[in-house]
């Protein structure tokens, strides 16, 4: 398939918003259940590893399973697991209840993430990196639309509302269900990509691990400000929860316009170049955030997730031309294992925030994309791979 199917990306790119608006509601929504359970930092931390362990560590799992038949019943099930999973964490008095349920909910993610991005791999034509885009900017939207979305109907609805917004999940389980036979990869275009894909050699692994290493660094420090951003503006600062919001609302949104943006240009440039040049860039915007108030903090946070979201296709589609035979595997390891990793330093943070407060472990994730970058600087990778 030498050309790009717009309409499969976009139900695929569709079913992905839907999904990542769980996963990105979840550290909006922390201070709530922090404040409800009278949790530490630390504990409300945990929470976010479960998370992160169940919908990224164990999407090579899932991508090892689709890897070995087309798994489309993936997509839909796991649509529906992650809306339900999460709607409900709001009801327990539990806190092993509420970790069930974030698991649940991490479980549905961890399912449709490689399925998705194997399947979306079959339709993005030449452009490669512009086609995965219009996938992960889906994604993208999500992650932005959660925090603002979950905070919307807690601070208008009540918390105890929350399972409202399943709906999402329902609607988009039953459009992918409908358009399931549009959207299966044929089942000879599949077998053959199998039979002539090329086996990874010891340098593609060696490159795949460093691949890797960066997307920890650049998750780390994304993960850190989504989490680290509400509890500053809301717990620290006693401030509005909306601001805090509409902040990490802004700062998604831009990381969704950085990848569209992006995509080409890394078409164009070559993706270890673009890699290399927006983790360069991320590290020296993300200090400014401490010197600037207003609307001024708001272009600096959309700079920031502009630049270092931007990378997020170019890592999928570098990691499937590293791995071309194991597409699902590759998918699961960039978009699960390394995003889940970087997620579980989190973590550190809250122990940091405990001991030393939020703003210290704020500042702490000023480090993590300088070492990204200086990591991209040892990556060797041929764009033709």
């Amino acid at each position: 398939m030498n050309k790009m199917n717009l309409k499969v990306l976009i139900v695929l790119s569709l079913g992905h918003l839907v999904v990542d608006i769980y996963q990105g509601a979840l550290p909006a929504t922390l201070p709530f259940i922090k404040e409800k359970l009278a949790l530490s930092y630390t504990m409300t931390g945990f929470i976010l590893m479960m998370a992160n362990f169940t919908s990224s560590i164990l999407q090579p799992l899932f991508g090892f399973y689709s890897d070995k038949k087309q798994k489309a019943i993936l997509l839909p099930v796991g649509l529906l697991c992650a809306g339900v999973g999460f709607s409900f964490i709001s009801m327990p008095d539990s806190y092993i209840v509420v970790l069930f349920m974030v698991a649940i909910s991490g479980l549905g993610i961890a399912s449709y993430h490689p399925e998705g991005y194997k399947t979306a791999n079959f339709f993005t034509g030449e452009k490669s990196v512009t086609g995965m885009a219009i996938f992960s900017v889906g994604g993208n939207l999500g992650f932005s639309l959660g925090p603002i979305l979950s905070i919307y109907i807690v601070q208008f609805l009540g918390f105890s509302s929350l399972p409202v917004i399943v709906l999402p999940s329902l609607i988009v389980t039953a459009l992918i269900i409908y358009q399931r036979k549009v959207i299966a990869i044929p089942v000879m275009e599949h077998a053959k990509r199998q039979a002539e894909a090329p086996r990874a050699g010891s340098g593609a692994y060696i490159s795949l691990f460093m691949l890797i290493a960066i997307v920890v660094m650049r998750s780390w420090t994304q993960m850190g400000l989504l989490t680290y951003i509400p509890f500053y503006y809301i717990n620290y600062m006693k401030g509005d929860p909306l601001y805090a919001g509409k902040l990490v609302f802004v700062y998604l949104l831009c990381g969704a316009i950085g990848t569209m943006i992006g995509a080409p240009l890394a078409d164009r440039w070559g993706h270890r170049r673009f890699l290399r040049s927006t983790m360069f860039l991320a590290t020296a915007t993300l200090p400014l955030m401490f010197f600037v108030k207003g609307y001024m903090l708001f272009f600096v946070l959309g700079l920031q997730g502009m630049l270092l979201i931007s990378t997020f296709a170019v890592t999928v589609v570098m990691a499937q031309k590293l791995l071309p035979a194991k597409l699902g595997i590759a998918s699961g390891l960039m978009v699960g294992f390394a995003i889940g990793t970087g997620g579980i330093g989190v973590t550190a943070l809250g122990i940091v925030a405990d001991n030393f407060g939020v703003p210290v472990a704020l500042e702490s994730i000023m480090v993590l994309p300088f070492i990204g970058f200086v990591l991209s600087l040892m990556l060797r990778y041929r764009e033709k791979a």
